[in-house]
């Protein structure tokens, strides 16, 4: 039976957690989910905390809103990122092989799928399969060759 561990390290100024679930589908997606969900709470909270200083003045409004746009975009965002990391693991073990292919069809599935979920209509969905697509490829591109 699948146990959970949760295991960290702190190295300035590199921030590096580590979750077993017991299962590298579930670890993946996780791990994508936190890291990504951090990154989306962050820019939450920037964008937040610049309107309040824009205005010159903080209350208990304020910090609610900042609060609760936190926690929805990084979930939101988390759970993007561990469709994604889920799906290209599922890719990459489905193909037998580790290639920027596997990031193609990862994004083009995520995009896909995040996009059907929401009912936006069939258009978007195409759309934002190839959006995603382009971007998981570009992006793998930018990693080996950069």
């Amino acid at each position: 039976m699948p146990t959970s561990s949760f295991a960290g390290s702190l190295k300035t100024p590199k921030v590096n957690v580590s979750i077993d679930m017991g299962n590298p589908l579930l670890n993946l997606s996780v791990d994508g989910f936190l890291k990504i969900g951090a990154v989306g709470a962050t820019r939450a909270l920037a964008e937040d905390a610049y309107h309040v200083v824009k205005k010159g003045s903080i209350s208990r409004n304020n910090v609610e809103h900042a609060f609760k746009n936190m926690c929805k975009e990084g979930a939101y965002w988390g759970s993007i990122a561990g469709v994604y990391m889920g799906t290209e693991y599922g890719v990459e073990c489905i193909r037998g092989t580790r290639d920027w292919k596997n990031a193609m069809i990862a994004g083009a599935l995520t995009g896909a799928i995040v996009t059907a979920a929401s009912n936006k209509g069939k258009d978007k969905v195409v759309v934002n399969a190839i959006t995603g697509g382009a971007l998981a490829t570009a992006s793998q591109f930018l990693h080996y060759h950069f």
